[in-house]
């Protein structure tokens, strides 16, 4: 017989969780204000809330942090950390901060002002944030097929290109700084962009003389996707499709927490020394000096060594297929969610779940709140609350999938965890005739407001 598949790395640490009593759970997230975000870590027994930072690191990183160098200008360790980057995308101009929207927000104080027109791929939350902060707006370009969960196409992260040359007809050249790339587009289920795509966004990009920016927190992942499913690339290294993907960018942001495997850190990276001069002032005024730019020494040797093993491909095929088993459970239950599986995350649709809930409360929020009760399963709500408000009208935008993600974090859980999360999501299932209300809000913030919303029951 064939040997089975199993997780390329044996475990060494482990911490304890606990499942906590149904009771207990009510109480608690009463106490948050029905705000997963607020919940205390220990109040969790899954914790799905996001991939970021919150993965396990390597025996190899851990022995890198005891050969940190804290100088404070200089250090070693910034330039172990600039090689690594270097030689994995191809950029010659790099600074450090301490994660991705910070990378965003010294970016962005160089690149966006008001008035500007940013078009991509469904800028997630921090990047819409920072764009909508300086009174610039973002244009969603993404195809219309990751609308539709049912369609199987395998990169619903691309560009719609005949909507990105129509934004830069309608807007002009001269308003828009940058087109943004978000590898793997988060928003849209952690849908990954095809080369081709990548290529044709490059060409109109060059074509008007406009940067193209990739957000690169994902870009391990979405090689991996490009190596299975795009013609041309299966005997293609993921180093190799890594270094292709950069080579038709101006400049990249990422936030190191995701396939930098590291719990803090972020950086930016470019072709521009122009860019990076101007860039650099603003890294010294809001992250600290250009060469460690809000990370400390030792966390920059641990992400060194965490960008080698995040182009691994066993490393990634273990980490997307765990999110691929879990997704072919809720299938198996009858539980809607996005297709194809996307490479961090499992995005559940609510809409179709709950049917019952009015879109004015938070449908993929009530779905969270359910799942935590249920389980003490903590996942995130990426709909309505996450949406914001319209920064003009202020009113509520509704996108057109209210999603509940399942965001796995990497080398941490194992499948066992994987089946508690899908009897928890069959048990809601089976009962959500029942559910018909949900959640309105009592305070929140005026940008970035699901992280710390307060809710109460309908």
């Amino acid at each position: 017989m064939d040997i089975p598949y199993a997780e390329p790395y044996k475990i060494k640490m482990i911490e304890p969780i606990r499942l906590s009593s149904k009771e207990e759970r009510l109480q608690w997230i009463k106490e948050a204000k029905y705000n997963l975000f607020n919940l205390r870590s220990e109040q969790v027994y899954i914790d799905l809330l996001t991939d970021s930072g919150t993965g396990s690191m390597s025996q190899n990183q851990w022995s890198q942090l005891m050969l940190g160098d804290e100088s404070y200008a200089g250090a070693t360790s910034y330039y172990k950390l600039k090689s690594a980057v270097n030689e994995i995308t191809g950029f010659h101009y790099f600074l450090p901060t301490h994660q991705g929207r910070a990378a965003e927000n010294v970016l962005f104080s160089v690149l966006v002002k008001e008035g500007d027109v940013v078009p991509g791929n469904t800028h997630f939350d921090t990047t819409k944030g920072h764009i909508e902060f300086r009174r610039a707006l973002p244009v969603d370009c993404t195809i219309d097929e990751a609308k539709n969960t049912h369609n199987n196409h395998p990169f619903k992260g691309n560009i719609d290109i005949a909507k990105l040359k129509k934004a830069v007809a309608e807007h002009g050249v001269d308003k828009i700084p940058m087109i943004i790339l978000t590898l793997t587009n988060n928003s849209a289920g952690g849908q990954p962009v095809s080369m081709e795509n990548i290529k044709a966004v490059s060409e109109v990009a060059k074509e008007n003389g406009i940067m193209l920016l990739i957000d690169g927190a994902r870009y391990a992942e979405n090689a991996y996707f490009i190596k299975n499913r795009e013609a041309g690339y299966s005997e293609k290294t993921i180093a190799e499709i890594v270094k292709e993907t950069f080579s038709y960018a101006d400049a990249m942001t990422m936030s190191s927490k995701k396939d930098g495997y590291v719990n803090m850190g972020g950086f930016i990276a470019m072709h521009s020394q122009e860019i990076f001069e101007k860039a650099s002032m603003f890294n010294i005024m809001y992250e600290g000096y250009i060469t460690y730019g809000g990370m400390s020494g030792r966390d920059m040797n641990a992400l060194a060594a965490g960008l080698y093993e995040g182009i691994n491909y066993e490393t990634l095929d273990a980490r997307i297929k765990q999110v691929a088993y879990l997704g072919a459970q809720l299938d198996d239950y009858g539980i809607p969610v996005q297709h194809p599986y996307g490479g961090h995350a499992i995005f559940v649709n609510a809409n179709e779940f709950l049917t019952h809930v009015p879109r004015e409360e938070y449908i993929a929020q009530t779905l969270a709140i359910e799942l935590y009760i249920e389980a003490g399963v903590r996942a995130v709500e990426i709909g309505t609350l996450l949406a914001d408000r319209d920064p003009d009208s202020r009113e509520n935008r509704y996108p057109a999938i209210e999603f509940v993600r399942l965001t796995i974090p990497r080398r941490t859980y194992t499948n066992n965890h994987m089946d508690v999360v899908a009897a928890a999501l069959k048990n809601i299932f089976d009962r959500r005739e029942t559910i018909t209300s949900g959640y309105e809000i009592v305070k929140e913030a005026p940008i970035l407001r699901h992280f710390t919303v307060e809710l109460k029951k309908k």
